[in-house]
């Protein structure tokens, strides 16, 4: 079986628009499984399997609380991809800078005695 890092997890969960679109509902605070099920055009097992995709990526904490399951958004879960962004933006504003100034000296007109 091949492993996946947190990573890969982390952007698995967000490619989706029901998964994102159940984050943006925990962003008022934790909510049972079935509340959030309610709305969507799916069944409630299928609601639960995006479910395990958003808690195996570490995205969500669920508590059980008697016969209902209550998610919270963990958002340390988000680290990885938080951390991923950032190198890749250090990287390209770096390089693009780098490449203003080449311009910049390319473009300046020379100095005449």
């Amino acid at each position: 079986m091949i492993e996946h890092s947190p990573l890969d997890q982390v952007y698995r969960a967000l490619a989706d628009s029901t998964r994102r679109g159940m984050l943006v509902t925990l962003r008022d605070g934790p909510a049972r499984i079935t509340d959030m099920a309610a709305p969507l055009p799916m069944s409630f097992a299928a609601a639960a399997r995006h479910v395990g995709v958003l808690e195996a990526a570490g995205l969500i904490e669920r508590e059980v609380r008697g016969r209902d399951h209550w998610l919270t958004v963990r958002s340390a879960g988000f680290r990885p991809a938080e951390e991923w962004i950032a190198e890749q933006v250090s990287f390209w504003s770096l390089r693009a800078d780098a490449l203003a100034a080449r311009l910049e000296r390319r473009n300046r007109p020379e100095a005449r005695p």
